[in-house]
């Protein structure tokens, strides 16, 4: 693929030294719930064009062109009866997709325990929380076996927390910050560095060392006008360099992916954190 954009993003992991990328936010799900997901962003966020609103197939290539080694599905459910089926669906995806780390997620309600487990034991390596699309609590009595699975397994949840793009009812470091103070070993990913209580989730992750920050959307031009990182927190971020993650949210971005990777280069934390957060990182997280 001779495409400007597929040199671009190429060239930037190799003037690193790196094998590609690891990229731990991508959303593939059944077309049909994708089709809803872009429909909401057409209608709520004008600013959000999604720029990557390809076919699968194309989507796929895409992502492996740019020397994407290992991504996810990140699907989450809105209610009831639904993660099941998602977590079906996704455990297709990863068997024909084999550079797809298995996704799963769930949802609080009865039976919960048992669909995570299946899925635990037919291999998912990631597990996908929504609590603002979910609008639930994460310390809902019916989730507190699941951490306790995913803490004693070791398996990351990618957990969307912070009250960015909308606060929610269950948003924000407090509902997270009790789940974690009952399962300190979990190894939660905090999405979109938590924006905007970047600071807040900071501490999380200084107070629980299994806790870890995926990069999405954060940095970018169009986060910063709106959420900006203080200037103030670099020093803690770069002290925690080791548990931040690169993930984009691929397709779902308005703008180019080079643009994701050019602004973690505007944090001004050097090329070693780069290779960390961009590849090694999450190849020691998920064993890569």
């Amino acid at each position: 693929m001779d495409d400007p954009a597929v040199v671009s993003v190429q060239r930037f992991w190799q003037e690193l030294g790196l094998p590609g990328l690891i990229d731990v936010h991508t959303h593939f799900m059944p077309q049909r719930v994708l089709d809803k997901v872009w429909a909401f962003f057409d209608a709520v966020e004008p600013r959000w064009h999604i720029t990557y609103r390809e076919e699968e197939d194309e989507r796929l290539a895409v992502l492996r062109a740019f020397g994407v080694r290992a991504f996810t599905s990140m699907l989450y459910p809105h209610k009831p009866d639904m993660a099941r089926w998602l977590n079906d669906w996704a455990a297709d995806f990863a068997a024909r997709t084999p550079d797809c780390l298995h996704t799963a997620t769930f949802f609080p309600e009865p039976g919960v325990e048992g669909y995570v487990r299946t899925a635990l034991e037919g291999g998912a390596r990631v597990f996908k929380a929504h609590v603002q699309v979910g609008a639930y609590d994460p310390g809902d009595q019916l989730l507190d076996p699941v951490w306790g699975m995913l803490a004693e397994s070791g398996t990351p949840a990618v957990i969307h927390c912070g009250s960015g793009p909308h606060p929610g009812k269950y948003t924000g470091p407090e509902p997270v910050g009790r789940v974690l103070a009952r399962h300190p070993r979990l190894r939660l990913v905090i999405a979109h560095m938590g924006l905007p209580e970047y600071a807040d989730f900071l501490g999380l992750a200084e107070r629980y060392e299994e806790v870890h920050l995926d990069t999405t959307m954060a940095f970018t031009d169009f986060t910063e006008s709106r959420w900006p990182f203080p200037r103030s927190e670099r020093e803690r971020l770069a002290a925690l360099g080791d548990r931040v993650l690169f993930g984009s949210d691929f397709p779902n971005i308005p703008y180019g992916y080079r643009h994701a990777l050019d602004a973690l280069t505007r944090v001004g934390q050097g090329e070693e954190w780069l290779r960390g957060v961009c590849y090694g990182n999450a190849a020691r997280l998920f064993g890569i």
